[in-house]
């Protein structure tokens, strides 16, 4: 399929696949995106919600990545976890890996931090099914399947649900999906995603998580965050003002 480089709201780059009409980001704002969907609503409200109870240098935070894609989630907590001074153990998994010429086309590099310039660069540069560590606060491990093939097991504190839209790929938001998903995570365990279908929460909900809405990115009304089990945790107030920038 024919894929092509364009430029979103906020100035930040993403991949177009033309033939779908879809987008590995939001063509309001890739970064923006990002920052409010899974770093925002996902890694912070975690780690506000529960360090420092379950988060020490002896128990680092466990992400999964559903659609690896260009690395600019992975970037981003790469970037939070080194601020934050908590170790992240980051798996992004995706089925098809981007070509080495389109992320050099990509400016996340210069939007985000140019300091990272090397961090970023590893992150594409390191062999896949191996774990690196690409900062002292932050390793990464890429795996090349499917989400289907995923058999992880209470093995994961946040997922960042990342897929291609269910208009294009509705066998990747199912309840078959979400199972593996609810069964990868630990208990008090988060998954947060753009998407906010009633059948993507129902979906959710049929296999145990507990679903809400949220005020969505820019161009989009609302995103779901789902959680195993029902725990109470007091909505974190997130400045993201410092985020985007180091």
């Amino acid at each position: 399929m024919k894929r092509k480089i364009i430029t979103t709201s906020d100035g930040s780059k993403t991949i177009q696949i033309e033939d779908w009409n879809e987008q590995y980001h939001s063509i309001h704002g890739a970064i923006q995106e990002a920052n409010h969907v899974f770093i925002k609503h996902g890694l912070l409200f975690y780690y506000q919600s529960y360090h420092p109870n379950l988060i020490s240098e002896s128990q680092p935070i466990n992400i999964l990545e559903i659609g690896f894609g260009t690395g600019l989630n992975a970037f981003l907590t790469l970037i939070k976890a080194e601020e934050l001074k908590t170790p992240i153990n980051y798996v992004g998994v995706e089925a098809y890996p981007v070509k080495t010429e389109e992320i050099q086309q990509l400016n996340y590099i210069e939007l985000i931090s140019e300091k990272h310039k090397a961090q970023f660069e590893k992150m594409h540069g390191i062999p896949w099914e191996e774990k690196h560590q690409i900062e002292t606060t932050f390793n990464l491990e890429k795996q090349e399947k499917f989400f289907k093939e995923i058999t992880d097991e209470n093995s994961f504190d946040i997922i960042y649900f990342d897929a291609f839209g269910a208009r294009v790929q509705p066998e990747l938001w199912t309840k078959d999906i979400f199972s593996i998903m609810y069964k990868s995570l630990k208990d008090k365990g988060v998954l947060v995603t753009y998407s906010a279908k009633g059948s993507v929460r129902r979906a959710m909900q049929s296999v145990g998580f507990t679903v809400e809405r949220l005020p969505g990115p820019p161009g989009k009304r609302e995103m779901l965050r789902a959680r195993k089990h029902s725990v109470k945790c007091n909505e974190p107030n997130v400045d993201l003002r410092n985020i985007q920038r180091t």
